[in-house]
C-alpha cells in the first residue's frame, strides 16, 4: 500500500531542524487524530518515573500500539507534538532524541514543548500525533 503522507521541505529554510517542515496527504486518505500518548504501565502506575529518556520510549510503545489499532504505524504519522514537563532545554532535548530516533527517516513535522504539569502522577512526558492512512 503506497503512504499517503508526503514531507514537504525547503531549501529556504534552516536544515538545523531535525525533521520536515510540512507534510501533507491526499484527499483520500483517512485521519486518524490520537489522543496524547502517555507513559503507562499496565496497571495505570506511570512509567520510568524521573527518566525524560525512559517516558518518551513507553510513550511511543503507547502511540506504536494506539496506531496499529486504528490500522496505522509510525510510517503514517503526519505530524507530532511532544510535551516536556520541564523548563530545562536539556531535558526536552533528551526526550526529543528518543522521538526523532524511534521515526528514523520519517522525520514528521514536530513541535516540542516545555509544560509546566502533565496530566499523571510523576509524568514528564506525553506525545500527540495525527496519522494519514489510504485504505
Amino acid at each position: 500500500m503506497p503512504a499517503a503522507v508526503q514531507l514537504i521541505r525547503s531549501s529556504k529554510l534552516s536544515d538545523v531542524a531535525e525533521y520536515a517542515y510540512a507534510a501533507t496527504a491526499p484527499k483520500e486518505a483517512r485521519l486518524t487524530f490520537l489522543a496524547g500518548s502517555c507513559p503507562l504501565n499496565d496497571d495505570g502506575t506511570t512509567a520510568a518515573v524521573g527518566s525524560y529518556a525512559g517516558q518518551a520510549a513507553a510513550c511511543i510503545e503507547t502511540l506504536t500500539t494506539a496506531l496499529e489499532a486504528a490500522g496505522a504505524t509510525l510510517q503514517d504519522v503526519i505530524s507530532t507534538r511532544v510535551l516536556v514537563a520541564s523548563s530545562a532545554q536539556a531535558d526536552l532535548v533528551e526526550a526529543w532524541e528518543v522521538v526523532r530516533d524511534a521515526f528514523g527517516d520519517h522525520d514528521v513535522p514536530s513541535t516540542l514543548l516545555g509544560v509546566t504539569v502533565l496530566g499523571y502522577d510523576d509524568q514528564l512526558v506525553e506525545i500527540e500525533a495525527v496519522a494519514a492512512v489510504l485504505d
